[in-house]
């Protein structure tokens, strides 16, 4: 998440097919008075897309397109580790943090998911992992593209744990046992998908897809009755093909794979996704996992934490807690996909 990545939004009616996730706009035949207009715009170092359903009135849309840029700049200003004027920059710098500090409302609700998540997946998800994560060089000081050695790993591990973090509903504040570096990057852009849901229900907007870095939150039906179809990416790098579609019209769709961001080193490839477990990136051949949710942080932090837990233990937790996902599992000859029950009706293709 970067504050340098925001610009002017773009209005326009969409007109094409969005690449992978956003298969939104094909087939449709729309009524003079109601179209699918898309607005766009750099966001958190990757972009948004957001197709709202409504007449053509270009006021209203520039207005929406500017709310939901204000609506992303708080996001941001609260949440982001790339900037050191955010809220949370300015409490990960606190030598002592064990006195309640203070939080918005948004980090409060962030940070109570994110715990939520943790709970639930075993530690898998952990968002005081993010000092691993920068020695491993994908944080906001990309380090070289090296491994760390062991006894700084360790150490450095040692430090972290989402058990160490303690927060209070009233008023809104959190402490912990020992300093903690928080990284929301896992979670952070599905509640910025969530945050300009909300808003476009408080602008009467009926129907929508919101869709940030490949995260995506929709409401209602295209014009002519059908629902959003958003595609599942193949997980091959340097590619874009899709391996399965699915059709929602409410509700929130996330995924999370090993095959967009990495480096190699010495002949050995390194995911961004760290277990916290080993405080090393993931080795094993879940090579992607998708979730659907009723919000788009709930199914962001649960695709990340499934992803680290690997197929078998992932899989059967979101059996027992019926969470709909879809497993995209790595083999000698290609690859093999499953999904769970509660999954199963979503899928169209």
């Amino acid at each position: 998440m970067t504050s340098r990545m925001f610009g002017p939004a773009r209005v326009a009616l969409a007109s094409v097919l969005w690449a992978l996730v956003l298969a939104v706009l094909a087939g449709c035949s729309f009524q003079p008075e109601e179209n699918v207009w898309e607005i766009s715009g750099p966001v958190f170092g990757t972009r948004y897309h957001i197709s709202v359903v409504m007449a053509g009135d270009q006021a209203r849309l520039e207005a929406i397109a500017s709310g939901i840029e204000q609506a992303l700049e708080q996001v941001d200003a609260s949440m982001s580790t790339w900037r050191d004027d955010s809220e949370l920059s300015r409490l990960n710098r606190r030598d002592d943090q064990s006195n309640w500090t203070s939080v918005s409302d948004p980090l409060y609700e962030v940070l109570s998911k994110a715990l939520e998540v943790s709970r639930l997946t075993g530690g898998a998800f952990d968002v005081t992992i993010g000092p691993v994560v920068n020695l491993w060089g994908f944080g906001p000081q990309a380090q070289p593209e090296t491994a760390p050695p062991d006894d700084l790993l360790a150490r450095v591990l040692a430090g972290t744990g989402f058990e160490k973090l303690e927060l209070r509903k009233q008023p809104p504040a959190v402490r912990a046992s020992s300093p903690q570096y928080i990284d929301l990057s896992a979670i952070a852009k599905g509640y910025g998908v969530d945050v300009v849901a909300r808003y476009l229900d408080s602008e009467g907007v009926g129907a929508y897809l919101v869709e940030i870095g490949g995260e995506v939150r929709v409401r209602g039906r295209k014009p002519g009755g059908d629902a959003w179809r958003l595609a599942i990416e193949q997980p091959v790098s340097g590619d874009r093909q899709v391996n399965r579609v699915v059709a929602l019209e409410a509700g929130a769709m996330a995924t999370s794979g090993d095959y967009r961001n990495y480096y190699e080193s010495e002949g050995q490839r390194y995911s961004h996704t760290i277990n916290p477990e080993t405080g090393r990136p993931i080795t094993h051949n879940l090579a992607s996992v998708t979730v659907i949710a009723d919000d788009c942080m709930t199914a962001d932090a649960l695709a990340t934490g499934f992803n680290v837990m690997g197929y078998e233990r992932a899989q059967a937790l979101a059996i027992r807690d019926n969470i709909p996902a879809y497993f995209i599992i790595r083999t000698d000859d290609g690859f093999e996909t499953h999904q769970t029950p509660a999954f199963s009706s979503y899928v169209t293709q």
